[in-house]
């Protein structure tokens, strides 16, 4: 018998009343349908995440021709953006965006003078990784791995802490008397780029000074960039006015 046949049997109801057939073709259909809906949500997805890259790059631009022009940053190499006015962290190659993450920056502006727990404008490298295979939620103190692992806090609450976890970026001012020098050194305000207890914060100003990421975010940030990185922390002045 053909392994494609049917006898009466199948083809007729069972004794329960069930149409064999039927409910397999009933079953195909759905699945494909299932299927042709999953490809549909990620074709969508990927076109809304490609036209935010290419909004957000409107931003950027008088930022990426700095450093190109200032500090000698080549189209193949990774480099940072940081835009405080919407609160994201842009990963640029090639003159495109190839990430968005969303960050909090200081809750107090931005701004470069020692003690005013701002965060610093302008041009950085990224001087030290600090953290490499830690857990996610691993606290550190003073750039130092310790035993305490806190709890991931998703509603949006301040803590009476300030905690840095799992990964940090310490920052590097390129810029004298601007974000280098005494009195205005983000490396000496220590200025990271880090995790936090508090995700529930991220995507609006909530730090001291710091740009604090999502934990995972920061993992993977941290593994995709080199020491050295180029990091641009916008002023106003650097986002390009929209028309």
């Amino acid at each position: 018998m053909d392994k494609n046949s049917f006898t009466p049997s199948e083809e007729s109801l069972d004794k329960k009343g069930f149409n064999r057939r039927r409910f397999l073709g009933w079953g195909l259909a759905t699945a494909g349908a299932v299927a042709v809906g999953v490809v549909g949500e990620k074709v969508v997805r990927t076109a809304n995440e490609s036209a935010r890259k290419e909004e957000a790059l409107k931003d950027i631009t008088e930022s990426l021709h700095k450093l190109t022009s200032q500090f000698g940053l080549r189209p193949e190499e990774n480099a940072i953006v940081v835009n405080p006015e919407k609160q994201e962290l842009y990963v640029i190659q090639n003159n495109k965006i190839i990430e968005i993450y969303p960050v909090s920056t200081s809750k107090n502006g931005v701004g470069t003078q020692k003690g005013s727990e701002r965060t610093p404008w302008g041009t950085h490298r990224i001087k030290e990784k600090i953290g490499d295979g830690a857990p996610e939620g691993a606290v550190f103190v003073a750039r130092e791995q310790t035993d305490r692992v806190v709890d991931i806090i998703k509603n949006p609450i301040d803590t009476s802490e300030d905690v840095v976890t799992t990964r940090i970026m310490w920052l590097q001012g390129e810029e004298p008397n601007i974000n280098k020098g005494e009195g205005v050194d983000s490396h000496a305000r220590y200025i990271y780029i880090h995790g936090t207890q508090e995700e529930g914060l991220i995507g609006s100003p909530a730090s001291h000074g710091c740009i604090r990421m999502k934990n995972k975010d920061v993992v993977e940030l941290f593994d995709s960039v080199p020491s050295g990185t180029l990091v641009e922390i916008q002023a106003r002045e650097y986002c390009e006015p929209r028309l």
